[in-house]
């Protein structure tokens, strides 16, 4: 159906006269009529009332009416949506993230941004769920393992893992733990596949150490609060809960375990730069909030 009839109509019915809707289209009054009549040969009925030069809607034009707006309204979503496509604009972001980057770092970060900047909406996934998701209905990925390399990527933080206790345990108030030594201890660990753990498992491997005992936890929210009841040692990444002490986790070689957070996309997408601005605004409050410094100065 013509989009023009449909403005035409909407705009007698909001004007009450052919008179005021033809000055606001700025057409002829002889020519606006001509649409209306049009438009109710299509619909097959009238749908205004004549009243000299006063017009109102009729039973079915008060029905038509609602659905013709909803046409106009998504025509101009419409409309503007591909303005956006072709200027290279995002007026949406679909984003994912890993749950403890999600709520760490993604979350806080969302909270910085305006009005005039993208909607950005966030799904929460593994890094492999993620990458995958970059082929089909995702914008950009916040990944802890590297990426492929067909995608443009951009690192935007390098998080430790840490070693959460009690604050009356032997390792409150220090600054790091070496990983033979947390291997004596119970560790609350997150689910095998997530990043703090596998990178717990290959220093273990490196060091020919196995853990004493080891219980997994799907949450590093609940690994905390197990810790918070001195039933072992979280060994996460995420932010500090339930008044915890942290030390670094140490490999064989004294290097602090850590895991670096990689923004990724399709460099063939139609807003590639935005997703690469969005990428280093991201970067930047990271270097804010976990400035490397703040947790190497004690080694």
């Amino acid at each position: 159906m013509d989009l023009r009839l449909l403005t035409t109509f909407s705009t007698v019915a909001d004007l009450g006269s052919v008179s005021a809707a033809a000055a606001a289209l700025h057409v002829t009054q002889p020519a606006l009529s001509r649409q209306v009549q049009q438009l109710e040969r299509q619909v097959g009925v009238s749908l205004f009332h004549r009243h000299h030069r006063r017009l109102s809607l009729t039973a079915a034009g008060h029905t038509f009416l609602a659905a013709a707006r909803d046409v106009l309204t998504s025509s101009e979503a419409a409309r503007s949506l591909a303005e956006a496509l072709a200027a290279g604009r995002l007026e949406r972001v679909r984003a994912a993230a890993p749950t403890t980057t999600l709520t760490d770092v993604v979350a806080p970060f969302l909270a910085t941004l305006g009005p005039e900047d993208p909607l950005i909406t966030v799904q929460e996934a593994h890094s492999a769920q993620a990458v995958d998701g970059l082929l089909d209905h995702l914008d950009l990925a916040v990944l802890t393992i590297p990426p492929p390399r067909h995608l443009a990527s951009a690192t935007v933080a390098e998080l430790p893992v840490w070693a959460y206790v009690h604050a009356d345990h032997p390792y409150a108030g220090r600054d790091a733990v070496p990983v033979a030594e947390l291997a004596d201890q119970r560790l609350l660990v997150l689910d095998p596949g997530s990043r703090p753990r596998t990178l717990l498992d290959e220093a273990l491997l490196r060091a020919t150490i196995a853990p004493r005992e080891v219980a997994e936890c799907s949450n590093p929210q609940v690994a905390q609060a197990l810790a918070a009841a001195r039933r072992g040692v979280a060994v996460v990444s995420d932010d500090p809960r339930f008044d915890l002490e942290r030390a670094l986790v140490l490999d064989a070689s004294g290097t602090p375990l850590s895991l670096r957070l990689v923004a990724a996309w399709d460099p063939q997408h139609h807003a590639a730069t935005e997703l690469a601005a969005i990428a280093a605004r991201l970067a930047g409050f990271c270097a804010e909030r976990y400035p490397p410094s703040s947790w190497r100065a004690g080694l």
